[in-house]
């Protein structure tokens, strides 16, 4: 069975997709990179692919759209 995985991931001041191991993207907001992966995961689901997606809990000071101060 192949599973692509995708993982929310700081990336500097912004976010990226770590999508099976490789950075993809440059969000300015821990949504906006989830919607990235959303996308990507609904086009590898038509192909017959599992997938997972992972978002990390936000961290003390940052916004509920994951935006950084």
């Amino acid at each position: 069975m192949n599973i692509e995985t995708y993982k929310i991931v700081s990336k500097g001041n912004n976010w990226a997709v770590n999508h099976d191991g490789v950075l993809e993207g440059d969000y300015a907001t821990k949504e906006a990179a989830f919607e990235s992966a959303a996308a990507a995961a609904s086009n590898a689901i038509k192909d017959g692919v599992g997938i997972a997606i992972t978002v990390e809990p936000r961290d003390a000071g940052e916004s509920a759209l994951g935006g950084k101060p």
